[in-house]
């Protein structure tokens, strides 16, 4: 089955094992708390809706400070979101449960989902990677587009890789491997780089396309 948490990235180091020096990137994973159990007969779906990071009381409405006390959450929350959580044998899934990082253990292979870093307005060599024009004193066509299609067209046609808004969008990344789990902490030290920048959310769930390591 599935797991998953919400998870705040709070940045990279490096650690040593066997000798060796392996870059990683320190997630706070929850604690998470469940606030809504969907199911087909009410909504249609099966779904689970988790809550993450403390929220002050007079920033929230009454209506979330209902939808939390339903849940039996005394203290709201400030991210709300549907994941896909795996309960342990023995335990039934609950209004109110904690989700802790000990979900996950160490050299687990996990997908890593966040928001990329936003650069602003980037031009086509910088955004798509194409090649530079000439660079001589002559040339004309330094780091110009090129074409933007064919004559007979008579306009841009749609997905044309032009100059544009770079980054802030949503990015996976696929089988990472954890190098560590601070459980009394709730860290999770994944081996090299995720998407966002510090502080930024994100969601940490079991691998879809395990690979072999």
């Amino acid at each position: 089955m599935t797991k998953a948490i919400l998870g705040k990235k709070l940045g990279m180091t490096c650690i040593f094992q066997n000798g060796k020096m392996i870059p990683v990137t320190v997630i706070q994973a929850g604690p998470c708390y469940v606030t809504q159990i969907k199911s087909k007969e009410n909504d249609g779906y099966q779904g689970v809706q988790v809550g993450f990071l403390p929220r002050k009381k007079q920033r929230t409405n009454k209506p979330l400070m209902g939808h939390f006390a339903k849940a039996g959450i005394e203290s709201p929350l400030k991210i709300l979101k549907e994941i896909p959580v795996a309960i342990q044998e023995g335990k039934e899934l609950s209004m109110g449960m904690e989700i802790k990082a000990d979900i996950f253990e160490k050299g687990e292979v996990i997908d890593v989902t966040g928001t990329s870093k936003g650069k602003g307005f980037a031009g086509s060599i910088k955004r798509h990677g194409f090649a530079c024009g000439p660079m001589g004193h002559g040339s004309h066509f330094h780091r110009a587009n090129g074409s933007n299609g064919s004559i007979d067209g008579a306009h841009v046609f749609k997905g044309k890789k032009m100059p544009g808004r770079m980054g802030g969008n949503k990015v996976t990344v696929q089988n990472l491997e954890i190098a560590d789990v601070i459980a009394d902490m709730n860290i999770i030290l994944v081996k090299g780089a995720i998407p966002g920048s510090k502080k930024s959310i994100v969601t940490v769930k079991s691998a879809i396309k395990k690979q072999g390591r």
